[in-house]
């Protein structure tokens, strides 16, 4: 609990360091990222502290009702290791990157993002309904004003479309906070821990609060705002959006679902319909993210569809403990879990490498990119990484956590009754279909930025970026390879928190290397797997250079029937998948009707507002400002009393004194 709150000072000392020298903006820069250093890896480990137990603590306040109360468990350990990762990274990153906002306001960035990281921290670790709300407010706040930093019309929309996004959830959430408090006459977590609310009760604030976080964590049908403020931001704030805060919205459906709610019955209901969204959003967000051109938009995009993926492995574990069979909601909750922790790590890495290529070439269009694998050699493998991780590739993190997600949803359909096997093998479905669309995508991401010839100018003149861009991310890709190869051995604490969530029985055998899921029959060995590929990779290598003949091979102009190649030929972004996009037309179909839904509203919103700036003229042109010309004129009639002259207010007191002897006289 100390290192938090060393953690929290950091973070305070670095936002009013960077905000105070902001004149100097490689001061500002030097302040706010070093401070957050060193703020990320306090926190890191109060999150290692807290994985191996509960902490808690309380400070009264003035107000009995808004203690001041800390509590670490295992879960928020997880996300506090997770979210100080990327801001680590984050921090390390802009230590480069921040040069290219230098006149946009590095000391506003510092000062914002550090107050971001710490509201973040005390979202997942305060144990109080008042405080949690204001820490989720000025989470969202502070990542607003990250979001509208280019100050340009792309951002500003955004940025407006993620503030109201946000305070609709915000609203949701205090209604389901407020309901319990009601009930319990407490805003204690603790207090709503140990009371057994009636199911009707427990049903509305489950549905309040799943529909409240599902806004800050981007599912369907709330995602809109995401592909929107993600793009708009700062790479690295991207990294930590798309990463980190959107992993709170999970972790606030887990908190009032199983934690809060915890003395009362988890109905089968909830985990049908947290499976449901799971599914929709894994299925339209890559969908959608098939269709951009836009390399940070189509990342946006990818979030909503590995949300969703994590939606999956928590819904089967709330399924699970509605059903009372503690190994599915076990196995369940640690798919969502283990997803969660690498969905973080390589959508950190391909925002930090999407940001590299913005910092190299000044342009987000995939379109015109092409050809930096040659001058960008780190920022291109490190990103084949990150693709290769999003495409649940073997033996990288993301292979690992969507197999858990299979053998999850495999399990729960075995012997469960039709309803849970039908709606099972729909969101298995969706799952192969998910898995098929990212590969389609991340080839396209991957092949038109990197592969072939420039065909812009700024991708002919790109260079490697800054050496703490670079490590930024080589760390994470490192990262993204050890859960990968290494999850016989993580896997195990990903489990022990899990079933700390779901109250579930022990799943994986403890330092098993050879499998990482022999309790249901089916095993598999990610260090084996590896091995496999590098041989897989070496022998042909190793075939081509015994029998090759001749000289070295040269690069050459590709076969273009007889003409000479043009720099329109190769294929772009927009035509690359072309039939799946016909196929899926009526899913953009329905996407763009909702744009213009939300543009109307917005429209709307604007009138709205200007209506009542014209009904707030007319409320002062006949109420308040004939109220004020009467106290004006009263104010000058009694004015002229004081005449300053003392005479006159020797009489005002002699009568004075004749008003009060008569009234005494007379009462």
């Amino acid at each position: 609990m100390n290192l938090l709150l060393i953690s929290a000072v950091f973070s305070i000392v670095g936002a009013v360091l960077a905000i105070c020298t902001y004149k100097a903006a490689n001061v500002a820069k030097f302040f706010g990222c070093i401070f957050g250093i060193l703020a990320a890896c306090a926190a890191i480990g109060a999150g290692i502290v807290g994985i191996t137990g509960a902490q808690s603590m309380s400070v009264a306040t003035p107000f009995a009702f808004a203690s001041f109360s800390l509590r670490i468990a295992p879960l928020s350990g997880l996300l506090l290791i997770v979210i100080n990762v990327l801001a680590l990274m984050a921090w390390i990153y802009g230590l480069s990157y921040f040069d290219e906002y230098k006149k946009r306001g590095v000391g506003a960035i510092g000062m914002f993002m550090n107050f971001f990281i710490i509201s973040m921290n005390m979202v997942l670790t305060v144990d109080n309904a008042f405080w949690f709300l204001v820490f989720f407010e000025l989470m969202s706040l502070t990542s607003y004003f990250l979001v509208i930093t280019e100050q340009n019309k792309q951002s500003v929309h955004g940025g407006f479309l993620y503030l109201v996004m946000a305070h609709v959830g915000f609203l949701m959430i205090m209604i389901a906070f407020l309901i319990m408090a009601a009930t319990t006459g407490s805003f204690e977590f603790e207090v709503f821990r140990n009371t057994e609310f009636s199911p009707a009760i427990a049903s509305i604030v489950f549905l309040l609060g799943f529909a409240g976080f599902g806004c800050k964590a981007g599912m369907f049908p709330f995602h809109s705002w995401l592909p929107q403020a993600h793009p708009a931001a700062p790479s690295n704030v991207s990294s930590l959006m798309s990463g980190g805060m959107i992993k709170i919205g999970v972790f606030g459906m887990i908190l009032v679902g199983l934690d809060l709610l915890g003395s009362c019955d988890c109905q089968l209901w909830w985990g049908l319909t947290i499976l449901t969204i799971g599914a929709i959003s894994s299925v339209l967000g890559v969908a959608y993210a098939l269709d951009e051109h836009d390399i940070k938009k189509l990342l946006a995009y990818h979030s909503v569809e590995n949300i969703g993926i994590i939606l999956l492995g928590v819904g089967i574990g709330f399924i699970g403990v509605a059903i009372d069979q503690p190994v599915l909601a076990g196995l369940g909750m640690m798919a969502g879990l283990f997803h969660l922790v690498n969905h973080a790590m390589f959508k950190g890495l391909l925002f930090l490498g999407a940001g590299s290529v913005l910092y190299s070439t000044g342009t987000r269009n995939m379109n015109i990119l092409g050809g930096l694998t040659k001058v960008m050699p780190v920022t291109s493998v490190c990103f084949l990484i990150g693709s290769l991780a999003i495409s649940a590739i073997p033996p990288l993190n993301g292979f690992v956590s969507e197999w858990f997600t299979y053998q999850s949803l495999f399990t729960a359909a075995m012997d469960n009754g039709p309803l849970i096997i039908v709606f099972c093998a729909i969101a298995a479905v969706a799952l192969a279909i998910t898995g098929a669309l990212a590969v389609t995508c991340f080839v396209k991401a991957y092949g038109v930025t990197f592969l072939g010839a420039p065909r812009s100018e700024g991708a002919r003149k790109a260079r490697e970026v800054p050496g703490s861009m670079l490590v930024s991310m080589i760390v994470l890709a490192v990262v993204c390879v050890c859960l990968g190869v290494g999850a016989p051995w993580i896997t195990p604490y990903i489990e022990g928190i899990a079933t700390s969530v779901t109250q579930g029985a022990p799943i994986v055998v403890a330092g098993a290397v050879e499998s990482v899921n022999p309790a249901l029959g089916s095993a598999i060995s990610t260090p084996l797997l590896a091995c496999l590929l590098i041989v897989c990779i070496l022998l042909p290598l190793a075939f081509r250079a015994a029998f090759r003949s001749g000289g070295m091979a040269r690069d050459r102009d590709p076969w273009a029937c007889g003409y000479l190649p043009t720099a329109d030929m190769p294929v772009i972004a927009t035509t690359f998948g072309s039939d799946v996009k016909m196929f899926l037309s009526p899913l953009y179909t329905a996407r763009d009707a909702i744009v213009s839904t939300s543009a109307g509203f917005s429209a709307a919103f604007q009138k709205t507002v200007r209506g009542t700036d014209k009904a707030q003229s007319w409320g002062d042109r006949f109420l308040v400002d004939p109220i004020a010309a009467l106290v004006s004129l009263t104010s000058r009639a009694v004015a002229r009393i004081e005449g300053g002259n003392h005479r006159v207010y020797i009489l005002y007191i002699v009568g004075a004194l004749v008003i009060f002897l008569i009234l005494a006289v007379l009462l």
